[in-house]
């Protein structure tokens, strides 16, 4: 489980197919073989390590929900280690497990924050309510506004500054999750209504 909240922006220092090595300083510090490391969202496993690096393996199922088949060396990625039981809280419950990819629409720019608006398919938007949560690259973000296709997001300085966001251009692609609490109750009133 992550919270959301970035702890650095990695470079992608090799992407073959099934591996990614990844760039990065922070979330190396306590960090062991087996464990896990979020990366644009998704929960992958650090099979080695390096004193400057990880490196993660890659299924074809984690290709096909994800942007990480995109990415090629250079780009940056969004990183957080796994919470511990005596982790605060500080975004909301990211499981690391993407459910879609999403389309960045436009970055809008509104003082010291950025609206970002991004595109996304049905089976996200139906979970996607203002003032609830969303994890794009796996950022934990508020969502100010929404419609049939789209919603947007405030950017604070800070997520400008750690993470990746503002660096991607329209058209861009990002990973999505949704709440899972909202996923959790739509599932027990479907399976709790009569046919």
């Amino acid at each position: 489980m992550f919270t959301g909240i970035v702890e650095e922006a990695g470079v992608v220092k090799e992407a073959e197919r099934g591996r990614l090595v990844i760039g990065c300083k922070k979330v190396l510090r306590g960090t062991h073989l087996g464990d896990s490391i979020s990366i644009n969202g998704v929960d992958l496993t650090v099979a080695h390590m390096e004193e400057d690096s990880f490196t993660s393996n890659v299924m074809p199922e984690t290709y096909r929900r994800s942007n990480l088949g995109q990415l090629k060396p250079g780009d940056l990625v969004n990183l957080e280690r796994a919470l511990t039981l005596s982790d605060r809280l500080g975004g909301h419950v990211v499981r690391g497990v993407v459910e879609a990819t999403g389309t960045l629409l436009s970055v809008t720019p509104e003082e010291d924050a950025v609206i970002a608006r991004y595109g996304a398919p049905p089976e996200i938007m139906r979970y996607v309510i203002v003032k609830g949560p969303i994890a794009v690259d796996g950022v934990s973000l508020t969502v100010i506004d929404r419609d049939e296709s789209s919603f947007a997001v405030s950017l604070v300085v800070y997520t400008q500054d750690v993470t990746n966001l503002t660096r991607k251009q329209p058209g861009d692609t990002v990973n999505l999750e949704s709440d899972i609490i909202a996923r959790y109750v739509d599932q027990l009133l479907k399976e709790s209504s009569p046919d």
